[in-house]
This record gives C-alpha cells, structure tokens and sequence, in this order.
C-alpha cells in the first residue's frame, strides 16, 4: 500500500489510529467508525492477515526498476580494484536501486601483491561492449576507470560526445577516476594516454576524481599545502570537466621530502579530507536558493574530512568512491524522475536532493565504512570492504571551514530530555517540544505555560534591524523572568547585542553568510548555544562541521508555514538522520508535526525534540496542546 500515492495506510498507535494522507504527506486521527472497524479486524488478526498478504500482494504495485549504472573500467583478477570493486559498490550502496553493467578496457593480472601483466583488448571489443549496454541498458550514470591507451580513450570520448549530443535522451551523469598511477607510484598510462583523456574525456565528465599523485600527475608540479591542492583543482577543472575533487587517501607528507610539517600538512595526516571543486553551472543545480549561497555549496570549494583510520587495507578505494558516487548520484536521479509520476516515488526529500556534493559526502561515508572493515586476505593489503548505504555517525564525514585546522571549538554543548534522565552531565536539556512563533505576545503566553522549556522567536513580518531588535530584548526579559530559554532564528547580531538570549538558529544560506561575517566566532564567544537546519545529505555534513549544540531536519511532512524548498522528508530519514548525527547532539524535527498524535509518531523515529507552530498557535487550549505533545515525545 506505500507504493500506491493515491490510497493510505493506518498505523497501530496503541489504542488509537492515524491515517497518513499520501498524497499530502498530512496525518490526521482516525474517524471513530475506522476505529471500530480497524479493531474488529485486528481482533480477527489470526484469521484474516493470511487472506489481507493474498491480497496486499495482488494489489501492489510493480516495483520501480533500478538505475543502470555503467563502469567502464579494467578488471582486477584479485577482485580488490577495478570492474570487480565498482560492481560491488554499485549495488551494496544503493541497496537494490541501482543496477551495474560493465565494459571492459583492461585485463590485468594481479594479486594483493601487485600486478604482474596488463592486456588492452582492442578498441574494436570495447566498441560492442558501449553500444551493447547502449542500446538495451541505457545508462543513468557512468564511472570511467583506467583508459591504458590512446585508442581508448579517443573511443570513450567519441562515445560520450555521441551521447552529450544525442538529444533525444539525457545524457548519462559521468564520473571519471583518472587511474595513471598505482599506489606504488608505478605508471599505468603513457603520456599520450593521459593526453588523450584530458582533450577527449573529460569535456564530458560531470566529475574527475585523482588522488594526489594523479593529481600532481595533470598537473605537472608537486602539492605541498592545502592552498595547493586548491590551486590545482581550479587548474584541472579548466581542463574541461564541471567538477573536481582531489582525493586525500594520501597526505600531502607522502611521497615529497620537500614538504615541511606545520599545522596545514599536519591535518592532512590525522584527517583524510578531499577537496571539491564545482563549476558555477554544476553548483547551480538543485540548489534551494539560486542567489544564495551555502557552506556545502561546491562552488566555493569545500573540504570533506573524515578522521585517517590506520589501515594498510585500502586497495580499490579509488575505484570505490568513483563509482559509489556516480550510484549515489543516480539513486537521486531516479527519485526525482519518479516523484509526480506514476512510477510511485516515494518524495523523500533527502533522497530527491541527492547531487553532486550530496553523492560525493555519501561516497566518503561508504568508503571509509569500508577501510574501518578491512582485513587481510592474501600475502599484500586487503581491499576496502563493501557495506551498504551510510547509517553510521562514526563515518560520516563533515564539511570544514579550513583544510589547516586541526580542531574546532564546539557551541554550549545540549543533551537531549531524554538522556539527561541517566546522564551526569551538567549539559542543559533540550526541552521535548520548541514552539516556533513570531510575536512578543506569543512569548509572553508561552513563557507562562507549563511544559515549556525552550521557544524561538522568528521575524516574517520585518526586516527593520530596530523592531527586531527591540522585539529581541522585550522577548528576552520575558524569558529570562520565567526562566525560559529564548533561541533567536536567523538574526544572529541582533541577539548578540540585545543579550540575554540563550541560542541562535540558523538555515543553511544564514550560516554561510553568518561565516563570510565572522559570525560564528562571535557567537561562540558570546557563549551562545548554536542550533542548525538540514534538508540534504551536503547540509547535513556542513552542520557537523561547525560543532552545532542540536541539529534540526525538515519537513519531516509537507507544510504550509513557510516556502519550502525542500520536498518533505519522510520518517525513514528521520531515523537516517538519528543515526548519521552524533548521539552527543540531539535532533530536532521541524515541519508538518500539527499535534500530539504526529509528534508521537516523530519521537518513535528518533527525534528528541519536536519544533511546532500550528500545533501550539492554532490550538483551542494552549496549556493542553502543549502537555499533549510533551506527553507524546516522552
């Protein structure tokens, strides 16, 4: 019944019912006539249920068939790199939504040890094999791998230019893993290879990905600091493709004798942070805001870090996240082609929002997933491990401000209501409901109900510094009077100067601009808590990376407060989002949550804390609106 939009599905709350409204996202309490219903039939459960999986199965829709995903790639005998890592990687990321196929540019002869031969089939065979899959298994993306000739890239290229062209079809997202150079530091290609690669592939590549040897090998000079590594990814992205990132699986230490440590080089040893690099035209793309910009924005270059695991099992890394990217990406292709159409798209927001940036922090987590797995299997390094898709904190990567600083200070550190029961920390907790309203009349209701513990004010009707200002320091009297803590969305110096506020919160356009400011230092220093919004996988790295006291995802269902744009977001990301986010930071879901039985059903997802406004200002009696939903997110 989920995959039918136009039918709904009740869920068993105890002794009460909700009717979920697929086509609106809205839910709603049963009416009383369902109830009866509904409980008739579960008490004839033993006996009917046999007869309702009969007839749920007859009814269902056919499932969405998978993306197809195409490598193009040489094979690895010992099963660690190559076509064998990109299959693998293509269908455990993607669990099922994705579909590998192959061509193959390369045989090579090898163990964990090393390679030992290398055989090129003629450009003739690597023909069929394109227009084989073309023909019959279009694909929505395409990773390209080791091109060990000329010939073979000039084929791909033409290949690719056909498709760029065609018109008639859209054309495949593309991501191109230069493999020049082995771990060892030995050539793979020869220099018309190389050439070739970078007149006749990459103008079609959505995304080249080299490491730093493959890197410095495009480049022809060595990269020593980080303001290097940025450099030289401007300078290969004018070599024709509309994204870059350089890899940081080796530290800017490794392979240069020249290289002095100091702070910058040093980070690159404890963190293996990549850097990526869009075009203006490939950034433009699914971005929320077109005139404004965002900390995970790849057109201002961002640095995606995770902490270095000390493994020596890493072979095939490179291949993995070429090609967990281009899946990543194709999984949210193939959302958005589905959502609105008959194919059932589930219109899950993070999902739809699947881009490049978005495909490259996804990737990062499933590789590093991977390295945390990695055993030996032979004589030589084992290979990276294939999982499934992210659902851990402790790979997930973040977005930093700076690829030289070592540490970050936190915001005020929060716990969560429920964890401050067992918890001896002296951590303030995050109240379970945070009423959202926009006047000092509401404060000044709020802050005399019982059960309120936080509430933010927000500005829709003004952007006169003074009357926020004013309506800032009036609010803040009277939460501090109740002791309530008053949390200021968006204008950040306006609280500063006001005083007397607890914390800011901020959206993701805010936060880029509060950063361009130098807001951040300044909030932290005047020992404000700091709460973030997230919609995307991107957004939600960016958050992470600025050390936030809680982190809000929305809309959890559609909304009508405010323009959206983001589609809404399910409770399957909200338990996503749980387990992607630090237990330490409390999650706070936000959009749609319009009573009790709602929020109900947002705390059994994972979120410690519900952010309401029609809930509470649309309600007949505040005082029990606000001891219901209490109630509900216990």
């Amino acid at each position: 019944l989920q995959q039918t939009p136009l039918l709904t599905f009740v869920v068993p709350l105890c002794h009460e019912f909700i009717v979920v409204d697929r086509a609106t996202s809205k839910l709603h309490s049963a009416p009383q006539a369902m109830v009866a219903f509904l409980r008739f039939l579960f008490t004839l459960s033993n006996i009917l249920l046999p007869f309702a999986y009969a007839f749920a199965a007859d009814i269902q829709m056919p499932p969405r068939p998978p993306s197809i995903v195409l490598t193009i790639a040489g094979s690895d005998s010992g099963g660690g790199a190559g076509i064998q890592a990109d299959l693998k990687a293509i269908h455990t990321i993607s669990e099922g939504k994705c579909h590998g196929c192959s061509a193959i540019t390369c045989l090579t002869a090898q163990n964990s040890c090393g390679v030992t031969s290398l055989h090129s089939p003629p450009v003739e065979f690597l023909r069929s094999q394109l227009l084989a899959v073309e023909e019959d298994l279009y694909p929505s993306a395409v990773k390209i791998g080791m091109l060990g000739t000329k010939e073979l890239a000039d084929e791909v290229g033409s290949w690719l230019r056909k498709l760029k062209e065609n018109g008639q079809k859209r054309a495949p997202f593309v991501v191109c893993d230069p493999v020049m150079i082995t771990t060892s530091g030995h050539k793979l290609v020869d220099d018309t290879a190389k050439v070739a690669m970078i007149e006749k592939v990459f103008p079609y590549a959505d995304l080249v990905t080299p490491n730093k040897f493959e890197a410095e090998e495009l480049l022809g000079k060595t990269l020593c600091t980080p303001q290097d590594v940025e450099d030289g990814a401007r300078a290969i992205l004018a070599m024709g493709p509309r994204a870059v990132i350089i890899k940081g699986g080796h530290s800017l230490l490794e392979g240069n004798n020249k290289v002095v440590e100091s702070e910058e080089t040093n980070a690159s040893v404890g963190y293996a942070q990549d850097y990526l690099l869009l075009s203006d035209e490939s950034a433009a793309e699914g971005k929320p805001v077109k005139d404004k910009a965002r900390l995970c924005d790849g057109s201002r270059g961002v640095w995606i870090r995770n902490d270095r695991y000390d493994s020596a099992h890493t072979h095939g890394t490179g291949c993995t996240l070429s090609s967990a990217i281009a899946s990543a990406w194709a999984m949210g292709q193939r959302e958005r082609d589905a959502v609105g159409s008959a194919k059932g798209g589930e219109n899950i927001g993070a999902l739809c929002a699947m881009r490049l940036v978005d495909a490259c922090c996804v990737a990062k987590a499933y590789v590093n997933a991977g390295i945390a797995r990695g055993v030996q299997l032979g004589k030589g390094p084992g290979p990276v491990v294939h999982t499934g898709f992210p659902d851990s904190y402790k790979n997930f990567p973040t977005i930093e401000l700076s690829a030289s600083s070592t540490s970050m200070s936190s915001f005020p550190a929060m716990q969560s209501y429920h964890s401050a029961k067992s918890s001896s920390s002296s951590a303030p907790a995050l109240g379970r409901i945070l009423p959202i309203v926009d006047t000092v009349e509401w404060i000044e209701q709020l802050v005399s109900t019982p059960g309120i513990e936080d509430v933010q004010l927000r500005f829709k009707d003004t952007t006169d510094y003074d009357v926020i200002l004013d309506r800032i320091k009036r609010s803040s009297a009277l939460c501090q009077s109740a002791g309530v803590r008053l949390w200021i969305n968006d204008y950040w110096k306006a609280a500063i100067e006001a005083g007397g506020c607890f914390g800011i919160h901020l959206g993701q356009e805010d936060l880029a601009s509060c950063v361009d400011d130098g807001g951040l230092d300044l909030i932290r220093d005047a020992g404000l808590a700091f709460g973030v919004s997230t919609h995307s996988y991107s957004e939600l790295c960016a958050a992470l990376g600025v050390r936030p006291s809680y982190i809000s995802l929305g809309p959890v269902f559609s909304t009508q407060s405010k323009d959206v744009k983001f589609d809404p977001q399910g409770l399957e990301t909200v338990r996503q989002w749980r387990s992607l986010i630090p237990p330490t930071i409390p999650l706070i879901a936000i959009g749609g949550i319009g009573n009790a039985d709602v929020a109900k059903v947002v705390r059994g997802a994972g979120a410690e804390c519900s952010a309401v406004i029609g809930a509470v200002t649309k309600a007949d009696d505040v005082k029990k609106a606000v001891a219901d939903l209490n109630a509900a997110m216990e």
